[in-house]
């Protein structure tokens, strides 16, 4: 009996679609494809809230790694594009891959088959659909963010230490009365005369959570683990003292991503930084923040 691994996808990317592409269905249409054919289901295999250009997806991993120890005969998704977005991936599973490894691949809907000898143009021809449709979302929702940033609205996923985001509307900063202090202390002590790395000393001596520290306390995620937690570093002073979110001014827009497909970004040129004045309650005037800056500037 052939036996077959059923693989199910759905992202940010798909939500604003049909309840057709929910998980539920899916497994619903693949797993009656399956009856109908009197195939035997192995497993079945789901990744939610993952791009189709994401590698990384657990499921999608272990599908790969049991389809290397060929604990099954043939994968089958509801398209192509369950399976992945990217042509490269496509091309070197589908193409490649599989075949060698004698696994069969069907796409249910779009007639992707790689025991048919028509497969490959299909394939390929939906893998170039596929692409086209990550950068247009990609494009899309690039530009929905840089309206956002235009009407002086945060995007950013963390608020700037001192501030945090308003429970009625996240891409809003109020000021946070337990930050607040040590920011204009951080503004005071460098108008005294001490340099960034004598502040960073100061401020780790009285035990003051470094914005890491503070964030996790919070309960908010890093999403990483920080380097010398509870240290504060002179560049971190630094970006403070910059910064002119702390006298009321939005300045979004210093990275970009390199590509759709890459999570890597650089930076952009000042040029393209996109400024909206007076978006929040300062936390330090503008006299203060500006002698700070002429005195970076000696």
């Amino acid at each position: 009996m052939n036996k077959v691994a059923i693989y199910c996808r759905i992202s940010v990317e798909d939500k604003g679609f049909s309840e057709s592409e929910s998980i539920k269905n899916q497994k619903n249409l693949l797993e009656k494809f399956a009856k109908d054919r009197g195939y035997s289901i192995y497993k079945i295999y789901c990744d939610e809230d993952f791009s189709g250009l994401d590698n990384e997806r657990p499921a999608f991993k272990q599908l790969i790694a049991d389809a290397e120890n060929k604990l099954f005969d043939t994968i089958i998704c509801k398209n192509q594009s369950r399976f992945t977005r990217d042509m490269r991936t496509a091309e070197e599973y589908i193409g490649i891959r599989f075949p060698e490894l004698n696994i069969r691949f069907i796409g249910v809907v779009d007639n992707v088959d790689t025991a048919k000898k028509s497969t490959k143009r299909v394939s390929q021809i939906n893998s170039l659909i596929n692409e086209w449709y990550c950068e247009e979302i990609s494009e899309n929702i690039r530009s929905v963010f840089k309206r956002k940033m235009e009407t002086g609205l945060f995007i950013g996923t963390y608020a700037p230490y001192g501030y945090v985001k308003s429970c009625e509307c996240r891409h809003k900063l109020l000021v946070d009365y337990e930050t607040c202090q040590n920011v204009k202390l951080i503004f005071d002590m460098f108008l005294e005369g001490k340099s960034c790395g004598e502040i960073a000393k100061i401020l780790t001596f009285k035990n003051i959570k470094t914005p890491s520290q503070y964030k996790s306390s919070k309960g908010i995620d890093r999403g990483r683990k920080v380097k010398k937690e509870g240290v504060w570093s002179p560049n971190t002073v630094r970006k403070i003292l910059k910064n002119p979110v702390y006298i009321g001014h939005m300045v979004q827009g210093k990275e970009r991503k390199v590509s759709y497909k890459s999570s890597k970004v650089r930076a952009t040129s000042k040029d393209e930084w996109i400024w909206v004045f007076n978006t929040h309650k300062p936390i330090v005037s503008e006299d203060i923040f500006y002698k700070v800056q002429k005195r970076f500037e000696r």
